[in-house]
């Protein structure tokens, strides 16, 4: 019997024990204490429904305790929706009391929206309050003369709330700032004037609004630096120097190609003119034959056509010789006899 009663008492223990731990759980009685001594309104049902669509009463109620100190009028549904959504309570309330003592006007609604937007509300609102200093990657010009330059920024931005959902970011800044420097340093007569004054860069790029739709507001475009680097058009100069000598020579090469073919084509048919010729050559002696045989010429005509033959190789033998130089001995003066 004792046993049984002991038994009994423990198993009432452990049940009192789990019954308070899981009314502990869903009735948070310490974050509704502090809520109460913070001035808080929340009530107790409303943190065992936030555990019932689990919703953490820690992230819903802490955050509402500092907004209602820094005086900022949140409501509980708006900062549980807002987690429902996905957003985060905590820096959203951060960004409220920041811009709240640094009097820049930031609803509740836009606040949660550029957060669900994926933008960091908070940096944008400290942002608002020391401008950043953004520092553009060297970026190459090349002015009129064909000279580079390579020109380094530094572009100083403050966020804008009311963009920030929609507006383009900081690569946009940079690449619209990158895209001004080439212009501006392309448009330049001379590179020395670029060298002379920079500050000619930072106003023209600045006068172009690049802000423009974007989620910055450009205060002020500063040159870091500027280098000359290579002669780009004494180099492309060379470059279509090259090219043209290139197709000169190949046009050239085409040229003596055809000459070549041509010669050869001249030599083979002088090759086939000769062969017809001692073709016809070869039918002479033939055709002398015939003559001959039937009588038409006679053996003297034969003759005397060989020694006309023979006279004209002559001829044409001495005149291939050129003229017979003559050598005239030297004139002495031989002295006279006294």
């Amino acid at each position: 019997m004792y046993l049984s009663a002991l038994l009994g008492s423990a198993f009432i223990v452990v049940l009192v024990i789990v019954a308070i731990s899981l009314f502990l759980h869903f009735v948070p009685l310490g974050l509704w204490i502090s809520a109460l001594a913070a001035g808080v309104n929340v009530g107790i049902f409303t943190l065992v429904g936030m555990r019932l669509r689990r919703v953490p009463p820690s992230n819903i109620v802490l955050p509402l305790i500092k907004a209602n100190k820094a005086g900022l009028t949140v409501h509980v549904n708006q900062l549980e929706a807002h987690y429902l959504a996905g957003g985060d309570v905590d820096k959203v309330i951060d960004a409220l009391i920041a811009a709240h003592r640094a009097e820049i006007p930031l609803p509740f609604e836009r606040s949660a929206a550029i957060d669900l937007a994926g933008r960091n509300v908070l940096e944008a609102v400290q942002m608002s309050v020391n401008p950043k200093v953004i520092e553009t990657p060297l970026v190459s010009a090349v002015a009129k003369n064909g000279i580079e330059l390579k020109v380094k920024a530094r572009v100083t931005v403050r966020a804008n709330i009311d963009r920030l959902v929609g507006g383009a970011g900081e690569a946009t800044v940079i690449a619209r700032v990158g895209e001004g420097i080439i212009t501006t340093v392309g448009s330049t007569d001379d590179h020395r004037d670029v060298l002379a004054n920079p500050d000619f860069i930072s106003h023209t790029v600045l006068n172009k609004g690049l802000d423009s739709g974007t989620a910055f507001e450009i205060l002020s475009i500063d040159i870091a630096d500027v280098d000359v680097g290579r002669n780009i058009g004494a180099e492309l100069m060379t470059d279509q120097a090259e090219a043209e000598k290139r197709i000169a020579q190949a046009k050239a090469e085409e040229r003596r190609a055809m000459a070549v073919a041509q010669e050869q084509e001249m030599r083979a048919f002088t090759q086939e003119m000769q062969a017809k010729v001692v073709e016809s050559q070869a039918d002479v002696p033939k055709a002398l034959a015939v003559a001959l045989k039937e009588g038409r010429i006679g053996v003297m005509d034969y003759y005397n056509m060989n020694n006309v033959l023979a006279d004209t190789q002559m001829r044409e033998t001495i005149a291939k010789a050129g003229p017979v130089e003559t050598s005239t001995a030297p004139k002495t003066d031989e002295p006279k006899n006294r």
